[in-house]
């Protein structure tokens, strides 16, 4: 079953030969709720069967509870130390395991507990373990490590953790990356935000773990419902052949607001400018947000993972612009000209952001 805070959404199972997720909404969600997946799961009766790929015969929505790069590996480090092989799971499986632990507002039942394990006691000793597990050196400290994650994802070691100042989650460094890392990625969002980027609350814990401030938790507490753009879209990491156009399209068609496919545009900039290549399709987000009238509106969350990262994909970022990955200002302006951010409206924020980012600015877009 899938849950919304304390209402039913929904009903997941497999088809008969456990290949393919199906899902129904439940009637009740049907007459208050909202589309969990507008694209792929529009609220209306009847039932969904997902497509074999990407994801392996589930919904991209139901992808995004699931932990990946980082959170996959120690899930399969657990799960050894059980005796349960992960590739034998199916998807329901997989979400039975996330349950109530995973990031934004879905939940899943039956859940299936790995055991009780201890909240985060000392970040440095956190920092440590991850670097033995992903190492090699131990896998006694992984079930410990998941559950601190809270199921995030990305590459980077991971926690969550709550204070006076609300909810956070805190990075750290993977094996390979610099030892300032945390200082290098506070220092993009601090010019991120200069650019005009909306990004969340953010700060350094013992002077070098980034920690920023959870945007699918309410300013009151309460979980909401998040998606990335990988999920809405049913594009996989694997297949990085996302564009600008794609996610500006994507922005307008959610929010149908035209100050957030300009931040879109902004942030699109802003990556090229300062070489942030992991621009791919799980590092853009929108948020539900529960309005006073009982509607549902989506929203373009805040920026995130915003760091330097010269590699991205053979040498180029994950998301291309109007088709390229060298794109010229020609180019700028005919995505804007797509969603009616007229010519001038364009250059200005080029010319906001490119002044703005002072000793991350890596790359000029040509004009032609």
């Amino acid at each position: 079953m899938v849950n919304y805070r304390q209402q039913r959404v929904g009903e997941l199972s497999l088809t008969p030969d456990n290949k393919l997720c199906v899902f129904q909404y439940a009637k009740s969600w049907l007459a208050d709720g909202f589309s969990i997946s507008p694209l792929d799961l529009p609220l209306k009766p009847g039932l969904f069967i997902a497509q074999p790929d990407p994801f392996y015969g589930s919904f991209g929505i139901f992808e995004d509870s699931l932990p990946d790069g980082y959170g996959r590996y120690l899930l399969h480090k657990a799960l050894m130390r059980e005796g349960i092989n992960d590739a034998d799971l199916s998807s329901l499986d997989r979400l039975s395991l996330v349950g109530r632990s995973g990031m934004g507002a879905l939940t899943y039942s039956p859940e299936t507990s790995l055991g009780q394990v201890a909240e985060p006691y000392d970040f440095d000793e956190l920092q440590h373990k991850a670097l033995e597990v992903l190492q090699e050196h131990q896998d006694g400290d992984a079930r410990w490590l998941l559950y601190n994650s809270g199921n995030s994802g990305g590459s980077r070691p991971k926690a969550l953790f709550s204070d006076e100042e609300g909810h956070w989650i805190v990075k750290f460094r993977h094996v390979n990356d610099p030892l300032d890392m945390g200082l290098q990625e506070y220092h993009y969002n601090e010019v991120a935000r200069r650019c005009g980027i909306k990004v969340p609350d953010f700060k350094l814990i013992n002077g070098k773990y980034f920690a920023s401030r959870r945007f699918d938790i309410s300013d009151k507490g309460e979980r909401l419902h998040t998606a990335t753009a990988g999920a809405l879209l049913n594009l996989s990491l694997s297949q990085p052949f996302l564009d600008y156009s794609n996610l500006l399209s994507l922005t307008a068609f959610l929010t149908q607001s035209r100050k957030e496919v300009e931040e879109m545009f902004r942030r699109m900039v802003f990556n090229y400018l300062t070489e942030n290549k992991d621009d791919h399709c799980k590092n853009f987000s929108f948020v539900v947000i529960p309005q006073a009238d009982g509607f549902y509106a989506w929203h373009l969350a805040p920026a995130y993972d915003l760091t330097l990262c010269t590699e991205g994909y053979n040498g180029q970022h994950a998301t291309s612009v109007n088709g390229t990955g060298i794109p010229s200002f020609q180019d700028l302006q005919a995505l804007g000209a797509r969603w009616k951010i007229a010519p001038s409206r364009c250059r200005e924020i080029y010319e906001q952001v490119e002044s703005a980012c002072g000793d991350l600015l890596r790359y000029r877009v040509p004009e032609n």
